[in-house]
């Protein structure tokens, strides 16, 4: 699954962006990636381990929740049933 989100864009500012990542590895866990940034800009990348799939879709659900909470819209997501996920 993955989401890439952004905000508005601001006059004198690009706008802030967060992509979010679920993929399961080679040895049946789950990696939650979260990368976050200014368009054009530096980015950071954080990642989670998770050895359960309902575990790991609860966490990328709660940050994705996190992120429209937080005034970020979504532009582009693939999986799941939905545009939101679940």
């Amino acid at each position: 699954m993955r989401i890439y989100m952004q905000t508005a864009p601001g006059a004198a500012e690009a706008p802030r962006y967060v992509q979010i990542v679920l993929e399961q590895d080679l040895l049946g866990g789950w990696t939650l990636y979260r990368e976050t940034g200014t368009q054009g800009g530096r980015a950071t990348l954080k990642r989670d381990q998770y050895l359960e799939r309902d575990e790991a879709i609860a966490a990328f659900e709660k940050t994705r929740d996190a992120q429209l909470k937080r005034g970020y819209r979504v532009m582009f997501s693939q999986g799941q049933d939905g545009p939101y996920g679940r």
